[in-house]
């Protein structure tokens, strides 16, 4: 999770920016709002944003620079981890925190064997279990709160943030704020064994009364009150309340009592499951989700395919990871291909488990021959993972010359749907398993995380897969973060028929200027043939783009005068533009120049604003660039 790392720019010291070639206006007073909002959460006033906020270029130069970590750990995270060494390590030691003790050790291992002047029994394990006597008789009813805590020197810390970026696999900030009070309340103790039970603790207990029944995940929503905040009020109560910024805990609390009913979380991630099967459209809480399946013709149409098939993970990395996981372990051990330019951690989970990676970063026809020729010649792999489409060029693979060349020759295929998403494109067809980020689009509110991986019925792996995750597939999905998602999710398929509108209206205004040098679209892109393939039959181009331009400083200056949120991630509800190549690609830009990702570029996800207000921002935008250039 990302977080607040920037203190305020004085306005005293304010450089002169495009802003000062126009007269002021209200408008103007962006100026003053990007100076006082860098380094804060989007949304504002959000304790579980998954982005924050950088509005200036010279913002986004100086994180990298100052050598701030692309991804840190979330504050609620960092405390209770610092708590923990405090009671069980000792000085110059840290702490990382999971959800299982099998995620754990997987952790602890890949820190020894990356750290070779550490001795293995300097990395261990602490495993946090509830302490009551209710515990083993409301198990069945209650969600579980448990933590596992990989101890180690600090100079180990490297490897172990390593691990915990690339595998997705942390605990939540929700998790680790519910399960730290816990912790220091003595309701979760250290686990030596058998569990002994002690005296009750409000920890287990089952909530007021009106908060026990277990037939809705959220008993006070009805079908129209679907956009809530990160409190769970609508609009109005936002109003009403003045701007009150509860905890999510609060939320919870008030509609569930304080332990979840596993009913409650159960019924809310069988509607997140039906949703991503397809199965499941409407705008409904999972109480009515129950009764209005079947009502509607599925989404994904592969025989054999249900939500049976959809398995959640803590994040979309995590989906990524243990499905690379899951084929190791029931394939064997083979190098993987990356096919396209990827998102960063994807390579990095590909490169750095199992005997490596073979990388095709441009994604193209030559790369494909090269890849048949080598299959010809006798290598083998275990999977090609590739994103559909690509981020940030947007390019769509070839998923039927890809398809093809796996089934004569015998590798997965493992395609990302995070930005093309199920409504606009079906790629089940051709993989073996979708993976997706939930956090993105599928939540749209930017205050939780979550993925997916979906098996196809259909692929010669299908019973190989099943049969592996029986015994490796941990539901580490935090209650709480499904409730949220579940809540977000539920206008998904309204969502996106605006945000591909809205999209296409900026690429006309973008296209049509003189100082834009390309924007990346599938629409526009020449692998659109490749997309159209897999586009729904009333399926759009997507809510992402990226923008270049002729010089930097044209970059820079329609960067910084955009009035939109800025800063990581994308598939939010609101407009949300980056220099997307500066924050994931810093340290190797060059690098990242080689496949067509230019230092400069803007990336741009589209949100659901009113679509004239929306491009009247970019046409501001460009005429400021205009002025300042003097074309």
């Amino acid at each position: 999770m990302y977080g607040a790392i920037f203190r305020t720019t004085p306005l005293e010291n304010h450089v002169k920016t495009p802003y000062d070639y126009f007269k002021k206006t209200p408008e103007d007073n962006h100026r003053n709002m990007v100076l006082d909002c860098t380094g804060q959460s989007i949304p504002p006033n959000t304790p579980h944003a998954v982005s924050v906020s950088l509005p200036t270029w010279k913002a986004n130069v100086g994180y990298e620079e100052e050598e701030k970590p692309r991804f840190y750990v979330h504050e609620c995270i960092q405390k209770f981890a610092d708590q923990i060494v405090e009671q069980y390590g000792k000085f110059g030691e840290q702490a990382m925190l999971f959800p299982s003790a099998a995620v754990a050790t997987r952790c602890r291992d890949f820190i020894t064997n990356n750290s070779p002047l550490t001795e293995p029994k300097q990395v261990r394990i602490v495993n946090l279990v509830p302490n009551s006597e209710n515990a083993a008789n409301d198990s069945a009813r209650r969600v579980s709160a448990k933590i596992s805590a990989v101890i180690f020197p600090t100079g180990c810390y490297r490897a172990a943030k390593s691990f915990w970026q690339h595998s997705g696999d942390g605990v939540s900030s929700r998790r680790a704020e519910f399960c730290h009070k816990a912790f220091s309340s003595g309701a979760l103790v250290e686990s030596t064994g058998p569990r002994h039970y002690s005296k009750p603790n409000q920890w287990l207990c089952k909530g007021p009364r009106r908060y026990q029944r277990g037939s809705s995940v959220d008993l006070a929503v009805t079908p129209t009150m679907t956009r809530m905040n990160e409190n769970g009020d609508t609009p109005e109560a936002t109003t009403r309340n003045n701007g009150d910024t509860r905890e999510s805990t609060q939320f919870v609390e008030e509609r569930f009592g304080r332990n979840l009913d596993v009913s409650f979380v159960a019924n809310a991630k069988l509607a997140i499951r039906r949703r991503i099967a397809g199965s499941l459209t409407v705008d409904a809480d999972p109480e009515q989700a129950l009764i209005v399946l079947g009502n509607v013709e599925p989404m994904r149409c592969v025989e054999g395919f249900s939500e049976s098939d959809v398995f959640l993970y803590p994040s979309g990395m995590s989906a990524i990871f243990n499905t690379h996981r899951v084929l190791s372990i029931g394939r064997g051990a083979m190098m993987s291909i990356c096919y396209g330019f990827p998102y960063i951690d994807t390579l990095k989970i590909l490169q750095k488990w199992g005997p490596g990676c073979l990388f095709y970063g441009n994604g193209s026809l030559t790369d494909l021959e090269n890849l048949e020729q080598r299959l010809r010649e006798g290598e083998r792999y275990l999977a090609l993972f590739c994103e559909f489409p690509g981020n940030p060029l947007l390019k769509s693979p070839n998923l039927v010359r890809i398809r093809s060349l796996a089934d004569i020759y015998g590798f997965a295929v493992v395609i990302d749907e995070t930005i093309g998403n199920f409504m606009n494109v079906h790629v089940l067809p051709f993989a073996d398993v979708v993976v997706s980020s939930l956090t993105k689009v599928f939540s749209g509110d930017s205050n939780v995380m979550g993925g997916s991986a979906i098996l196809n019925p259909q692929s010669q792996y299908y019973n190989l897969l099943k049969e592996t995750l029986l015994t490796e597939y941990d539901d580490n999905y935090w209650a709480e973060d499904a409730i949220f998602m579940e809540r977000n999710s539920r206008d998904f398929v309204s969502r996106i028929e605006r945000i591909n509108t809205n999209a296409e209206a900026i690429c006309e205004v973008l296209k049509n200027h003189r100082h834009v040098k390309e924007v990346y679209y599938p629409k526009y892109s020449p692998t659109r043939p490749f997309y159209d393939r897999c586009r729904n039959t009333k399926g759009g181009y997507g809510g992402l783009l990226s923008v270049t331009f002729y010089t930097t400083a044209e970059a820079v200056t329609f960067f910084d005068v955009l009035d939109t949120a800025k800063g990581p991630s994308l598939g939010t509800n609101f407009t949300l533009s980056s220099p997307y190549t500066l924050l994931a690609h810093y340290g190797e830009l060059e690098w990242a120049a080689e496949f067509g990702v230019e230092a400069d570029l803007v990336r741009i996800s589209v949100g659901l604003e009113d679509p004239k207000d929306l491009t009247a921002k970019f046409e501001r935008a460009l005429e400021i660039v205009s002025a300042i250039t003097g074309t």
